[in-house]
């Protein structure tokens, strides 16, 4: 199944430049480690827009967005 993976902020060098292919079952914690996002330096998940978890599975076409911790002032 096709997965597109967005990183921001700190995390944007790790986005992948096409969709990334994954078999099916596939969790999110799967496919940050697939594709070298660290979990520990995830802070929120959105799949398709909606807030999701790590160990939530993935579907054919899904879109996720991963932010790290972000602080400011």
């Amino acid at each position: 199944m096709k997965i597109t993976l967005k990183c921001y902020a700190t995390l944007l060098d790790l986005t992948p430049a096409a969709p990334v292919d994954m078999p099916d079952g596939t969790t999110i914690d799967e496919l940050m480690t697939a594709t070298g996002v660290d979990a520990k330096e995830v802070k929120l998940i959105f799949r398709n827009g909606l807030h999701a978890k790590p160990e939530d599975h993935l579907a054919d076409g899904d879109s996720i967005g991963l932010f790290p911790p972000i602080g400011g002032g």
